[in-house]
């Protein structure tokens, strides 16, 4: 058994989807026998988000009863540390973590700010997880080419799956950067069957972070590619629903377009009201964000993974991931609103066919002991 430290932001952004992300990591690797413990620290001002004021705040308060609540209904109640802004310590004590760090086998840096790497350096192995390849490694270039140093890592791992090959264009920054697709703990997830009614839908952000401009040209977001399917609705006579926030959303226009739209903070306030949201759908129907399209890194979302081990079908613009994973029966991989409505229709003539192939598409592909059990074991850990 190892001990395996984790970080990431979790706190400072508790929303469902961020909640279910960093679940799988932790209950995966607690279930391969592990002892996992996750730490976390404040960085700047306004560092936290509070779904309730829809704001950007110094107060860590609603991040630390949410996400330690969860953490606790897991297992992992007394395996976490957070610090905020003013230095104060909540959940274990510092002389705890302390003492995780000094016997760990591995630290996983899953927020790429290298705010732990000093008490890290106490662990076997400093592991970076990338977050958002393509956005990641030009950062890291950028920050090179400037003549600045980075953090380092003794292993890079990216869910851009195609990071490091000639079929993607992302600089690498010098690092070997290891493939690793986000995992699904499938068993968090109930299977039941799908109102012939109901949406096919996903939850987004509109604008998650500024666009990137690298060697002259503007890699965005996901309200750059989704521009290209917003006639879809037109396209198909099943009905098409978006979960969306941040900045800049067109509500009015999505709507007068066909999309039934909502608010995706009202969806995401818990993990348990993200998973039945997903429940509720008949099905994903997704875009990628422009970096994953425009570089073709292969990237993966861990929200399908969800959608499809609730049994529930997902078609999702390629990013090159569609050479990773089987295609066709449960999942479709689609590059315009053409295919993707003919993706939509081919899944209702045999929704029941399509909706357990998704399901066993979780188990047999992302299944989070099999993925984590090979990072585990790239790792060299007990």
């Amino acid at each position: 058994m190892a001990r395996i430290v984790l970080s990431s932001c979790l706190f400072r952004y508790p929303m469902g989807g961020m909640m279910s992300w960093l679940l799988q990591y932790l209950v995966g690797l607690d279930r391969l026998g592990h002892e996992v413990w996750y730490v976390e620290q404040a960085s700047r001002p306004n560092d936290w988000f509070d779904p309730t004021r829809d704001a950007m705040t110094d107060d860590c308060g609603y991040g630390a009863r949410t996400v330690g609540a969860l953490l606790a209904r897991h297992g992992f109640g007394g395996r976490w540390h957070l610090v905020d802004l003013a230095g104060r310590c909540h959940g274990a004590s510092r002389a705890r973590i302390a003492e995780a760090f000094d016997g760990a086998d591995a630290f996983l840096d899953m927020g790429g700010d290298g705010s732990w790497l000093e008490d890290a350096a106490r662990c076997g192995a400093r592991v970076l997880i990338d977050c958002e390849p393509g956005f990641t490694q030009m950062r890291m270039e950028s920050r090179l080419e400037a003549g600045e140093s980075l953090p380092d890592y003794d292993f890079y791992y990216t869910p851009g799956r195609n990071i490091g090959t000639a079929k993607c264009p992302v600089p690498t920054a010098g690092r070997t950067w290891r493939p690793l697709a986000d995992p699904v703990v499938p068993d968090l997830f109930e299977v039941c069957a799908a109102d012939s009614a109901a949406p096919y839908t996903t939850v987004m952000s509109w604008q998650s972070m500024r666009p990137r401009v690298y060697r002259g040209r503007t890699y965005g977001n996901k309200d750059v590619e989704f521009e290209r399917f917003e006639r879809l609705p037109r396209l198909t006579h099943v009905p098409l629903e978006v979960a969306v926030s941040g900045r800049d959303v067109p509500w009015q226009r999505l709507a007068e377009g066909g999309w039934r739209v909502r608010n995706a903070n009202e969806i995401s306030h818990s993990f348990e009201s993200y998973a039945a949201y997903i429940r509720r759908a008949r099905g994903e129907f997704t875009v990628a964000k422009h970096c994953f399209v425009a570089t073709n890194c292969g990237w993966f979302g861990d929200r399908a993974a969800v959608f499809l081990a609730s049994g529930r079908p997902v078609v999702m613009q390629d990013t090159g991931w569609s050479e990773h994973l089987p295609c066709g029966e449960g999942l479709f991989a689609v590059r315009s609103a053409e295919e993707a409505a003919a993706a939509l229709e081919a899944i209702e003539r045999d929704f029941a066919r399509h909706a357990r192939r998704a399901r066993e598409i979780a188990e047999e592909h992302l299944d989070a002991e099999t993925q984590l059990g090979r990072l585990v074991g790239e790792l060299g850990l007990p």
